[in-house]
């Protein structure tokens, strides 16, 4: 890509902070001409009228509008006003399909993704908060800082939150769950009406051993607090070779003082006196400031306000030691710009392709009060490289194996290894 370094920050941060608050992007005309088809159904109906109204690509709607006829006519199971709520769900996220587009989707109530998305979103639901969630209006679930992920039939532990109750009880990355209290395991359901009390998660963790049962406290979370709390949790150094190497993970940069958090364990903190910082960025959500990047690729320095009675304020804090970045398919919009500047900028990443998924996106509220994202703007960096579909491919490639890894962390393990290397002069 052409052009200096700071050339490409300032083409960055001029795109503005993009999932967080996007501006509505207005259709051409002609792509609004003819009404949507409708089948009846007033979920599906308002889920179809507002990609119509705000989905960014006009060329994409005419095969939107044959993926909603399809299911509107379907000989088998045609929809309408008595379909059944899972009938209408498969439909939504088939016409959404079609549109091939990240930060495109439909979450319902029963999810993690729901609150955690509500958080990041919540101003554009502002005016419905308080009735969502009584009495301040302030987004918070049941749960134990958990995320699970299906595979070959199974349930396997795929993110635990750094500070999180399950990280406490010595939950695994890769640990099978097979129970919660004698139940089958449900993101919210399992852990309602169980604050402050604990509960009992079976869990296998290799394959075809014998379950162990782990007692974890349940809490109230807040989305946006935890992931601040996941972050601050994730500082961390590690002596080898007679080098100390940092480590900290970016879980989202949605999270208001999460990038506040890194800066500050740079400049003051853990990590202020590391040889060198290995950044974590396979996160859960994007989000965020476009530039936010620039704490370990900017070139201005770092400097204090410092008031008449001695007491400083951190204005702006710049890296300036050797990085090491870690990607997978959880670096995904603000977190995939964080690695293509990374990238650009000469720092070596290790890990796996990221998500592609790099638009604008904007929820709304379906009248099942379940949330909606629209992607509402494309996503250009520079002059014409778009990462949407494509993703950022790692340096050094890495792979990581999900079922039963108990803990293990390749792709961590690599990046500590490139660094040593780097500080080596290698």
């Amino acid at each position: 890509m052409a052009g200096s370094a700071n050339e490409r920050l300032m083409a960055m941060r001029a795109f503005g902070s993009f999932a967080l608050a996007a501006l509505l992007f207005l259709l051409p005309a002609a792509a609004l001409a003819q009404d949507p088809p409708r089948s009846g159904q007033p979920v599906f109906d308002r889920a179809v009228e507002l990609v119509f109204d705000h989905f960014h690509d006009a060329s994409a709607l005419g095969r939107f509008a044959t993926a909603v006829r399809h299911e509107i006519e379907d000989a088998g199971a045609p929809l309408n006003a008595e379909s059944s709520n899972e009938r209408v769900s498969k439909a939504i996220d088939t016409v959404l399909a079609s549109l091939q587009a990240s930060h495109t989707g439909r979450f319902q109530q029963g999810t993690i993704a729901y609150f955690e998305l509500a958080d990041i979103f919540r101003f554009a639901i502002r005016n419905d908060l308080r009735r969502l969630f009584p009495p301040e209006g302030e987004v918070s679930y049941p749960g134990i800082g958990m995320i699970a992920q299906p595979s070959n039939g199974s349930l396997f532990v795929n993110d635990v939150y750094d500070g999180s109750p399950a990280s406490r009880a010595g939950i695994l990355v890769g640990d099978e769950i097979l129970a919660v209290d004698g139940a089958p395991y449900r993101e919210i359901a399992s852990f309602r009406d169980k604050v402050g009390q604990t509960v009992e998660i079976r869990l296998r963790r290799n394959a075809g051993s014998e379950p162990i049962a782990v007692k974890v406290a349940v809490e109230q979370l807040r989305p946006l607090r935890t992931f601040e709390k996941a972050i601050e949790a994730s500082v961390s150094v590690t002596e080898r070779d007679g080098k100390r190497i940092g480590y900290v993970r970016l879980w989202t940069l949605s999270a208001p003082d999460g990038i506040d958090i890194v800066a500050r364990e740079l400049a003051d903190g853990r990590l202020k006196d590391v040889d060198g910082v290995v950044v974590d960025l396979r996160g859960r959500w994007g989000g965020g400031p476009s530039d936010a990047a620039e704490l370990f690729v900017g070139d201005t320095p770092t400097f204090r306000l410092i008031q008449r009675n001695g007491e400083a304020t951190l204005a702006n804090v710049r890296w300036q030691r050797p990085v090491v970045g870690i990607i997978d398919g959880g670096a995904r919009s603000g977190l995939e710009l964080f690695a293509y500047a990374l990238k650009t900028n000469g720092i070596p990443l290790v890990g796996s392709r990221t998500a592609g998924a790099l638009l604008a996106g904007r929820a709304y509220l379906l009248p099942d009060d379940s949330l909606l994202e629209v992607a509402v703007s494309d996503a250009v960096i520079g002059d014409n490289v778009r990462l949407e579909g494509v993703g950022v491919e790692p340096d050094v490639p890495v792979a990581f194996s999900l079922p039963y890894a108990a803990g293990r962390d390749p792709q961590r393990d690599a990046a500590v290894e490139e660094m040593l290397r780097i500080l080596a002069g290698g």
